[in-house]
Order: structure tokens, then sequence, then C-alpha cells
């Protein structure tokens, strides 16, 4: 509508200038001085502490509708970074399946952490890092948005485009989630018959209890997911540490592990966050093993 009606105006401007020869009257010849100045053109920018209905990883202006976090949602946007530097400089937007987020990942995962209360990869929780979409970018917008969602079940990578993740609609924000006892937190767990974790109290019988995460270094995916021995390792030092018993040559004779590793696309972009569970053997235990001692975790 306004290109149309300022068709018309350019029209009748010209019709003035050549149906006449003198000045029309109340005008002073310049016919340009008396227009208003353009404004400033103001880029979209999100908010935090919006949420959303749509869990992809989309920030295209039409598709932005937010809603109040009190009300259903799926996603909860807990920070806004800005791309700087090279990354800045691309003519698109950095793919999020990609090595290029690595910085703006590593942004979102420390804010992550501190807004829940917790390590968020020891809860049905995950985060995504959302980028302008590549118009945004082309006018100059080099925000990125921290997403924070729920999961429905404990097995999942991160991010929205890893299949094992399955975001859950959920009222209220995320601030604070992970702070005293959650349901979100693993906590103990059994394994169902598709061999997948689910949640269960520590005093009904359950074979798996969260530990804490390992960061394993950096590396190529395959080569972390081949040296299963070294992660077992590492997650028998959580055991320890979680439990309170001696991390020595006797460990291994106590407890047993299991791990999750980040899913390859989160790898790819910079997560190295291994998940680690305490493992009784099989056997059904009905108390958690933390701060046990020696007498949760005997030597067998």
């Amino acid at each position: 509508m306004r290109r149309w009606r300022s068709g018309v105006a350019v029209a009748v401007l010209v019709t003035v200038a050549v149906s006449g020869c003198g000045t029309p009257a109340g005008t002073d010849g310049d016919l340009t001085d008396d227009w208003r100045p353009v404004g400033k053109v103001e880029q979209f920018t999100p908010k935090v502490g919006d949420c959303h209905l749509i869990a992809d990883p989309t920030s295209y202006l039409t598709s932005y509708q937010p809603v109040e976090c009190a009300r259903p949602h799926l996603v909860e946007t807990i920070h806004l970074g800005t791309f700087t530097g090279p990354l800045a400089e691309r003519p698109t937007p950095p793919p999020i399946t990609s090595a290029a987020i690595r910085p703006a990942f590593a942004e979102c995962d420390a804010k992550a952490t501190a807004f829940v209360g917790g390590d968020w990869r020891g809860a049905r929780l995950t985060i995504q890092v959302v980028p302008p979409s590549p118009a945004g970018w082309a006018g100059g917008s080099r925000w990125f948005r921290c997403d924070m969602f729920e999961l429905d079940t404990v097995d999942g990578g991160t991010a929205i485009d890893h299949p094992n993740d399955h975001p859950t609609q959920r009222s209220g924000s995320l601030r604070d989630a992970l702070k005293g006892s959650s349901r979100l937190a693993y906590g103990c767990l059994i394994e169902d018959e598709w061999g997948s974790f689910q949640q269960t109290t520590c005093t009904k019988g359950h074979q798996f209890e969260f530990v804490g995460v390992w960061t394993a270094p950096d590396g190529p995916y395959e080569e972390a997911d081949r040296d299963e021995d070294n992660i077992h390792a590492h997650c028998r030092t959580l055991v320890a540490r979680y439990a309170k018993v001696p991390a020595d040559g006797n460990l291994r004779y106590r407890t047993g592990t299991s791990y999750r590793l980040p899913s390859e696309e989160a790898w790819q972009r910079g997560d190295r966050g291994v998940r680690c569970f305490y493992w009784s053997g099989g056997e059904k235990v009905t108390r958690s093993i933390r701060g046990g001692g020696t007498k949760a975790l005997p030597i067998n």
C-alpha cells in the first residue's frame, strides 16, 4: 500500500511540474526540502524471556510469535548473544549443525547452566543456538538466541535436529529449575524393554543413577565413540566422587558404569559433555549411592 501511494504522489508531482510554468502558490520552488526525512531502519531483535510455541531453530520474523511463559509452550529464550569477529563477517548466518556455531554454543552452554541453577546435561533439558534468518543477516542482524526446552525422555542429544530429542510442552519458566530437588533431574533410572532410560524414585528398584558429566577432549566424534574404555574410566571417577569412595584400583570392582554421548551434530557444535551413570551390574538397588561410601559400593 505504501509503495502504491508513493507512486501516486510522484505522478501528481510530475503533472504539476509540466502543467504550469510558474511556481505554485504556497511553495518555494524546492520540491524536496519539505519532505519528512526517512527514519532509521530498525532491525528485528528477539527478546530474552520470550517463550515460543515452535521449537524449530528458525528466526524468521513471520514465525516469531512469542507467548507468555506462564502459558503452555515448547521453547524459552534464556539469553541473547552477538556474533563477532570473522564469524560476523560471513555472507550468511552460520549453519546450526556446523563447527562455526561453537563460540555461540559455548556461550549458550554457560548461560543455560547459570539460568537453571545446575548442569542442564544432568536433566531432561537441552539447548540450541538460533541465528537470524538469511534475510535478517543480510540486513545486518548479528544476534543469536540461546533457547532451552524440556525433553520428554531421558535419552537424547543436544539440539532439535537430533532424532532422539522430543521437546515437550510445559508451562512456566525454566529459571532455577535445577535448584533443589527437581523432577527434571535424572536421578535414579531403570532401563525399559527397548533399552531406554526411564526415571524412577531411588527407593524403588533401579539399576542406574546419574553421577555427573565428563567433558571429553576435542577430537573426531568417531574416535570418541570407539574409545569406550577411556570413557568408562572417567565415569568411574565420577562415581567415586559422587559416592565418596576411593578412586583407586578397586574402584572397577565396586561399580559398573554407563554413559551417553552427545549426538554427533551436538559434538560438531562443540558439546563435549558425556553423561555418566552408575550401573549396579543388573541387580536392582533401592537406595541412592550418593555419599553412601564403601557401604553403598562394596567390593564385589
